[in-house]
């Protein structure tokens, strides 16, 4: 049985056009591939926040979403967030929403590494703290989404590119509105 992890290779338009090795695909020429993010909230309504290991070959020790990960050829997508979630923060999570279907980016770290993903986003719940793999994670919080949603505003070259884009687009990180009545 083969150890090596693939990922689904895309075209333009998302439509699967091949895979390849994991490992060969993140450089300064990645090619579009099918991954996924997930932000993980506990019944305080606090975020999981996670710092990528220091080892990590794209933004090492950078803090990120809860976990992010790609789906194996032929895994469902939910199979995959799943498995994820136990590989990296030890969690087993529940009430898995889709949040963003359509999040796509494209991103250089410092040392050129491109990311180049088609990234649906989903949103858990998990009342326990997790358990890191140190493989892939540094550190982790639990933090209020505003207060993070104003570092990310503040500090944004301090996390990830991908948390920073999805932030603004999550419900999860925008400010509650007021609703005003009619007098």
């Amino acid at each position: 049985m083969s150890e090596t992890e693939y990922v689904v290779l895309l075209d333009d338009f998302g439509n699967e056009i091949g895979t390849a090795p994991k490992a060969t695909v993140h450089d300064t020429e990645t090619p579009l591939h099918l991954a996924f993010s997930c932000h993980v909230v506990n019944s305080a309504g606090e975020v999981l926040v996670t710092r990528r290991a220091l080892h990590k070959k794209t933004w090492p020790g950078v803090w990120t979403n809860s976990f992010c990960g790609h789906p194996a050829p032929s895994e469902a997508s939910l199979a995959a967030v799943h498995r994820r979630a136990e590989h990296e923060v030890g969690l087993v999570i529940r009430d898995l929403e889709l949040a963003l279907p359509n999040f796509r980016y494209r991103a250089v770290d410092a040392s050129g590494i491109v990311e180049h993903e088609i990234c649906p986003v989903y949103i858990a719940r998990a009342d326990v703290d997790p358990e890191p793999n140190p493989d892939e994670v540094a550190e982790y919080r639990w933090v209020d989404p505003l207060e993070l949603a104003a570092s990310l505003e503040s500090t944004p070259w301090a996390f990830s590119p991908w948390l920073v884009m999805q932030a603004q687009q999550l419900h999860l990180f925008q400010t509650p509105h007021t609703v005003r009545r009619a007098s």
